[in-house]
């Protein structure tokens, strides 16, 4: 037992003595077990490679690269993107916490087709393809299901609406991982057409 203590303290003593005490300062550089992650093999933007033909290590894509954000110019917001502070890719207005009250893409009769189809794939399973609450889902005991084209969702302004279907509420799962920003506009918008044909219907 006496040989283990001695090698312990030892040891204790010859760690402290390599690596020194936490919080220390000194002029001698660390010990580095794995520097690799400090200072790894890597290319300087512009910096002069003799690997690449052109010896160049920034290269151009490869054709037929898809990029990785697009702007929404297809839907009549060219110099939008998703990935800035503005309405259309966050619901709010600006930096502020106020949500926008009316749906910021350009609403075309395809825009409504997109935000149909996307309802149908999406929504109408669970809140019907009149946006009634009564989808197919209610037929296996999801009966607590919001009916879209009452006065309460009514109400609400689109920004209120895009943030409940990009991040969920209640019992509803968040849609940001497979409706993309458009696409989240595009049922909004389909979804005020079918509040507004509801409100038609029961005049």
């Amino acid at each position: 037992m006496r040989y283990f203590i001695a090698f312990f303290a030892a040891l204790i003593v010859l760690t402290v003595g390599v690596l020194g005490f936490r919080g220390d300062k000194f002029r001698k550089p660390p010990l580095e077990l794995f520097p690799d992650m400090d200072r790894q093999p890597k290319l300087r933007p512009q910096q002069v490679n003799s690997f690449f033909p052109n010896g160049i290590s920034s290269q151009d894509y490869v054709e037929g690269t898809i990029p990785r954000s697009q702007s929404f110019a297809a839907y009549g917001l060219p110099d939008v993107y998703p990935f800035e502070q503005h309405a259309a890719s966050t619901g709010f207005l600006g930096s502020s916490t106020n949500l926008v009250e009316v749906n910021p893409f350009p609403i075309t009769a395809q825009f409504i087709e997109r935000g149909q189809e996307r309802f149908t794939i999406y929504c109408a399973p669970c809140h019907g393809p009149l946006g009634d609450g009564k989808g197919i889902t209610t037929r296996f005991g999801m009966n607590l299901i919001r009916n879209l084209v009452d006065e309460y969702v009514m109400k609400q302004s689109d920004g209120q609406i895009y943030q409940t279907i990009a991040h969920g509420k209640g019992a509803m799962g968040q849609y940001g991982t497979v409706l993309s920003v458009p696409d989240r506009w595009a049922v909004i918008a389909y979804l005020r057409v079918l509040q507004t044909s509801n409100l038609l219907t029961n005049e």
